[in-house]
């Protein structure tokens, strides 16, 4: 009888890395008999994969982004405007190649601008 080969998933980021190790561990299984079914592991995943995901074509900032940048976080804000939203967005999507458009919704909203913050703070990191 013929042995059935698998084929692993390549990991698209950081959350997918994590569920394996998990797994692995048999951590995940601990973990849902402690917390349920609905342990909140898949969407901490997807955030995971969003923010730091494997084998991206991250563009560099141009000079303007990177002003336009220091300047928005300079100053804490807890909201922005339908304008501030498009020139943060117009950045995000040339350097990380996307296509996004507008949203309404924050969760999606706050992972742009974690995303670019983290790109941001790579640039300030290297500049000390």
């Amino acid at each position: 009888m013929a042995k059935k080969k698998t084929t692993k998933k390549k990991s698209e980021g950081l959350g997918d890395t994590v569920a394996k190790f998990t797994k692995a561990t048999k951590i995940d299984k601990l973990v849902k008999f402690v917390a349920g079914e609905d342990c909140g592991c898949s969407s901490r995943r997807e955030r995971l994969n969003k923010l730091f995901p494997y084998n991206s074509n991250i563009k560099c900032l141009q000079e303007d982004e990177y002003h336009i940048l220091s300047g928005w976080f300079a100053i804490e804000r807890s909201t922005l405007t339908p304008n501030e939203q498009a020139e943060l967005r117009k950045i995000y999507n040339r350097v990380f190649n996307k296509k996004t458009s507008s949203s309404s919704c924050s969760s999606c909203v706050r992972d742009m601008v974690d995303r670019l913050r983290t790109v941001y703070n790579e640039y300030e990191s290297k500049n000390k």
